[in-house]
């Protein structure tokens, strides 16, 4: 969560939860960006949510998305979310429609989950958990997982009917100036399936990687 700054009644905040450099078992390297800006209220926020995947190997974006969209509570720890996500991959640009949930599930896991209907009639639907655990009040142990499944193919993108896609990771970060800007150390899993998979073995991509992590969160 991005830190919050009040301007006539209003909030604001920008974050970059993920600035990373990844290296792989096979030796590919990735620059990894992942951040949020939002204005408005308790009662509406506006959101921009990026992120993107750098392959130093092709000099070139991998993956490269962005969501505008509406959040509003739905409950005490939820909230609901609506817009469009832009995204650059290699191939055609792609537009979809989003609808989204994100918030506090019990036992203080972090929760988004959202589905996804793109300009050709394609749909998809991801979900991300994050659980911290605090070891002191300054280093905290964070693990994540990731996952996209979906109800149909997309060729041009590399994405296949089905499960898609996982990815696990685990940080260890420190909090050096009030979680405004906390280097981490990390591992990070990641694994394609089904279609998608196969998809993958035809360009001449991997299926499954160990990635190797350091990074920074960084918030405004």
């Amino acid at each position: 969560m991005a830190v919050a700054a009040h301007s006539a009644g209003a909030l604001w905040g920008v974050s970059a939860e993920k600035l990373e450099y990844r290296y792989s078992d096979s030796d590919e390297e990735l620059a990894v960006l992942e951040g949020d800006a939002f204005y408005g209220s308790d009662e509406l926020k506006f959101r921009w949510l990026f992120e993107g995947e750098w392959e130093e190997a092709h000099n070139a974006w991998e993956t490269l998305e962005n969501q505008f969209v509406a959040q509003v509570p739905v409950d005490e720890f939820w909230d609901a979310k609506a817009g469009i996500r832009v995204d650059t991959p290699e191939g055609e640009d792609r537009v979809y429609g989003v609808l989204g949930l994100t918030g506090l599930a019990p036992y203080w896991f972090e929760v988004d989950t959202n589905l996804y209907v793109s300009d050709e009639g394609d749909a998809s639907a991801d979900f991300e958990a994050e659980y911290e655990l605090l070891i002191t009040n300054y280093w905290i142990v964070s693990a994540s997982f990731e996952t996209l499944v979906a109800f149909s193919e997309d060729r041009e993108i590399g994405v296949g009917k089905g499960l898609n896609s996982t990815e696990l990771g685990l940080r260890l970060s420190y909090d050096l100036i009030d979680r405004a800007f906390s280097p981490y150390i990390g591992v990070v899993h990641e694994r394609k399936f089904g279609d998608t998979a196969d998809l993958a073995r035809d360009s001449g991509g991997s299926t499954e990687d160990w990635f190797a992590v350091v990074g920074a969160r960084v918030m405004f």
